[in-house]
């Protein structure tokens, strides 16, 4: 990996990013009665976009919010205009990964995105509820008009009648369930009037992909195809919640046809309780899925037609997948990662947050600074996020900082590039030994990880015997 491409500077990013920043703090007092600071960072969004098929209408939507008299389609061409230059900054950022680490840059195109898939045309028809729709969008704008600052319980509850209306309907789930976590924050910060600090960046993120999803057509059903062929896992991140949790696999998909090898996702996904945590979490999530079984176990997996998205993301069935032959994640990290292409992202998922780009690392020196623990690669440090590693597996940051190798996702955050480790390799009694972060994915005999796995089910099945107790009344 060329370090030194990760850490020069990437032409025009930080204007991009201070538009887009300046914005957001304009949204903080909201929008209803806008003084000069807040018509000026409208302006700067409406100047950042002018060389843009979006400049006039986000230039005429920048005109009436400076004079508090902005309308749905305006706030709609603000946020679709935060929203483009937001997606630039990922494309640079993740044009800068493909080169740094030599691997070819996906491919923008409308046909299936994954090499071996069979398509199937999207179904065309109406959009569903758009009265729904509509009603969320009306409730998003008097968002941005009373401003982080102005909520208060009653602004906040009127997301509630729209979420219920919308739950029911599979094609509205999406938008549904993105409104009303959203809503959920915005409840337990009220009123905005007393907050200490105002997560400015992260709300404005959630207001302006909600928004944006309520135009009509804009989460239409996304191509979708089949896939056939051999899965190498390279490794799971694990993303826990006080009442979810997910798994994402990351893996090399080869297609049984010969194709050239492309970069695929499965993620399964659960509610939990807040008492279940570590490694009792794969005891929900193991169900789910039988990849999770092969990761642990170091196997590959034989697809046949399973479902996928254009995205690259696997719509996982058990029914289509049987284990395979052996597979070391850093042999195939080390023969087939760097040939592996990834798919497309669609417009609305282009977001720097959204950067998770799977990599190998060797023959680097770990030193720990004063920010945590870095690689330094070629005389260049590279952050490790070790914050990052579940504590629902065997690797620790002190594995980590002994490792000679490591399986990682290259995220960027806060202005810099970190790398995530999956799993690594370390020496131990003068042998290569191998952490995995998705080691007790289809169970452990490791003795903590036992441990929590029974402390989860006994938690568990006090749980089901409580909640069968309240049915029963």
């Amino acid at each position: 990996m060329r370090a030194d491409l990760l850490s020069d500077p990437v032409e025009g990013l930080d204007e991009a990013l201070a538009a887009v920043d300046t914005f957001d703090g304009a949204l903080v007092a909201g929008l209803l009665r806008p003084g000069a600071a807040q018509a000026a960072a409208v302006a700067g969004l409406a100047e950042a976009v002018a060389g843009t098929p979006l400049a006039a209408r986000v230039a005429e939507a920048a005109e009436r919010a400076a004079a508090g008299a902005a309308g749905e389609d305006h706030f709609v061409a603000l946020a679709a205009a935060r929203s483009a230059l937001l997606g630039s900054v990922h494309d640079a950022l993740a044009q800068r990964i493909d080169e740094a680490v030599g691997r070819p840059a996906p491919e923008v195109e409308s046909s299936p995105a994954v090499a071996g898939e069979k398509s199937t045309p999207a179904a065309a028809g109406p959009e569903h509820g758009a009265n729904l729709l509509a009603a969320a969008r009306s409730w998003l704008c008097d968002l941005a008009r009373s401003g982080w600052r102005g909520i208060d319980h009653e602004l906040v509850a009127g997301a509630a009648p729209v979420v219920s209306a919308m739950l029911p309907d599979p094609a509205l789930r999406r938008r549904a369930t993105l409104l009303d976590g959203f809503a959920a924050e915005l409840a337990a910060s009220c009123p905005g009037a007393t907050l200490e600090r105002v997560p400015v960046r992260r709300w404005a993120d959630l207001w302006s992909r909600a928004l944006l999803l309520t135009v009509p057509g804009s989460a239409g059903e996304r191509p979708d195809g089949s896939v056939t062929g051999r899965l190498l896992p390279l490794g799971i991140d694990v993303q826990e919640h006080a009442t979810a949790v997910q798994a994402q696999v990351h893996a090399v998909f080869e297609p049984a046809d010969g194709g050239a090898p492309r970069l695929v996702r499965a993620g399964v996904s659960a509610p939990k309780p807040d008492t279940v945590v570590g490694a009792g979490l794969w005891q929900l999530l193991r169900p789910r899925m039988s990849l999770l079984g092969a990761v642990s176990e170091g196997r590959s997996m034989e697809l046949d037609a399973m479902p996928v998205t254009a995205e690259g993301d696997l719509v996982w069935d058990d029914e289509r997948a049987r284990a395979g032959e052996p597979a070391d994640p850093f042999a195939t990290a080390r023969v087939r990662l760097s040939a592996a292409t990834a798919a497309p992202v669609v417009p609305l998922d282009r977001h720097p947050v959204r950067i998770a780009v799977p990599v190998l690392l060797e023959g680097y020196a770990a030193h720990s600074e004063e920010c945590g623990l870095a690689f330094d690669l070629a005389g260049r440090p590279l952050a490790v996020d070790t914050d990052r590693m579940p504590a629902a597996g065997p690797l620790t940051p002190e594995a980590v900082a002994a490792s000679h190798a490591c399986v990682g996702l290259l995220r960027w955050d806060a202005g810099e590039f970190l790398l995530q480790p999956l799993a690594v390799e370390t020496t131990v009694r003068k042998k290569t030994v191998a952490v995995h972060a998705g080691a007790w994915a289809g169970g452990t005999t490791d003795k903590a990880g036992v441990r929590a796995e029974k402390a989860a089910t006994d938690a568990v099945a006090v749980l089901r015997e409580r909640a069968g107790r309240l049915l029963r009344k």
